[in-house]
């Protein structure tokens, strides 16, 4: 009895131990698992902290492109405003801008053949002296513009006071041989001389009045004109020599060949003449044509004058064409009479001749010089709010200073007709200067 109770009291303390023994073991575990769930928890909670901070970056790189959409927005703003020249119409005006409305028109074939510009050969004067002597003042040179009847220069000669003695002696004689006669026929009327004076006395008189006249005519040939021949009996000592050189026609004085103090002569072929007066308001413009091209140009053809450049200097047409070929060049002349008020046209320029054949077309057509090229392509400017925009076209033919419009343009559409090539050298300055800004 006494062991049984031994061993039941053993037992119980064994289990007693053996519990407390895993609760301890529990605690330690359910202790050691509270941090892991911590750190577990405060992971998570950082993983979800860093995919909200994702999320925030990737707004602020979505608002980053908005902000660069924004920018290429105004990018592509700034250059489409950027092919606009922007001109007020009264800058345009002043520019020599002219809007003119695209229309229909006869377009032909055209040659192009070298044609150099010259003087009309009746609007230019050689000035020689009438009278031989000294230059004693010199009233114009060289690119002076004169009117006819203008001074030049003063020659003192010699042979003009010569010649206007020999007048004034004839002059006076011839007086006196009038008035001897007069005198005779008197007294043959009242019976008192003969017959035979009276003749006498008018054969002098005739001879006289005719050295007289012969005198004159002189002067008028040393350039002394009616009105001045009262002047010589009274004019001041040394004025008769006075030889003043006038302008024959109005002009420009294109050379002079004389200096002051110069000893000039009258009638020698060999002096070169002392000035050279050119108007140059109507000038010609010889074209030299092939044999090969003679048979394909008629008179009153359209012709275009245009620089080496391309640019127009005058419109006219074929006066007529010599008959007679070059021996050096082998080329016929054909001319052409142009207007030159502004003196586009200097004589000795080369220029090139456009010269319509063949049968014409009814096609659109603008001025040559209305298209330009921008950005490598053909355009013509076209009037836009606020200023002149270029309008891509696509050209064909030319002729006649006129260029066909195959696209691009319409009938009756607005474009710049003149001032073309002002507006485009602005579009080029504008964007140089923003190429230059970036």
């Amino acid at each position: 009895m006494k062991r049984n109770l031994l061993l039941s009291a053993a037992f119980f303390t064994t289990a007693l131990f053996l519990t407390a023994c895993s609760g301890d073991v529990d605690g330690v575990k359910k202790r050691s698992a509270e941090p892991e769930a911590v750190s577990s928890q405060q992971a998570d909670q950082h993983a979800d902290d860093d995919h909200g901070n994702e999320t925030h970056s990737d707004e602020y790189q979505d608002d980053d492109h908005a902000d660069d959409s924004h920018s290429d927005d105004e990018h592509g703003d700034e250059d489409e405003g950027s092919d606009i020249v922007k001109l007020s119409d009264e800058e345009s005006r002043e520019a020599g801008i002219v809007i003119s409305q695209a229309s229909m028109g006869q377009l032909g074939q055209t040659i192009s053949l070298p044609a150099e510009v010259r003087f009309d050969a009746d609007r230019v004067a050689n000035v020689s002296p009438k009278v031989s002597g000294i230059v004693a003042k010199l009233y114009k040179s060289e690119g002076d513009t004169v009117k006819r009847g203008d001074t030049l220069a003063l020659i003192s000669s010699r042979e003009l006071a010569g010649l206007k003695a020999q007048w004034l002696k004839a002059q006076t004689q011839s007086t006196l041989a009038a008035k001897a006669l007069e005198r005779e026929e008197k007294l043959f009327a009242e019976r008192i001389t003969a017959e035979a004076d009276v003749q006498a006395a008018r054969a002098n008189f005739e001879a006289l009045k005719a050295a007289k006249d012969a005198a004159e005519n002189e002067l008028h040939a040393a350039g002394v004109s009616h009105s001045a021949l009262d002047n010589i009996a009274t004019a001041n000592d040394g004025d008769n020599a006075n030889s003043f050189l006038s302008a024959p026609i109005s002009g420009t004085v294109v050379r002079r060949d004389v200096m002051l103090g110069e000893t000039v002569s009258a009638g020698d072929a060999g002096v070169a003449t002392l000035f050279t007066i050119a108007d140059d308001n109507v000038v010609w413009a010889d074209i030299g044509v092939y044999k090969q091209d003679i048979s394909r140009i008629r008179e009153q053809a359209p012709v275009v004058l245009k620089s080496d450049e391309g640019t127009i200097l005058a419109e006219s047409s074929v006066a007529f064409i010599l008959p007679i070929i070059n021996e050096t060049s082998r080329t016929a002349t054909a001319r052409v009479i142009l207007d030159n008020p502004n003196g586009n046209l200097r004589p000795g320029q080369f220029v090139t001749a456009d010269i319509s054949v063949g049968e014409s077309q009814v096609v659109l057509r603008v001025p040559l010089a209305s298209v330009q090229t921008v950005e490598k392509k053909a355009s013509v400017f076209v009037p836009v709010e606020g200023g002149f925009a270029p309008q891509n076209v696509t050209i064909g033919s030319e002729s006649g200073g006129y260029v066909e419009i195959r696209s691009g343009l319409r009938a009756g559409d607005r474009f710049v007709s003149e001032g073309a090539f002002t507006l485009k050298a602005q579009l080029e300055k504008d964007a140089f200067g923003d190429d230059h800004g970036h």
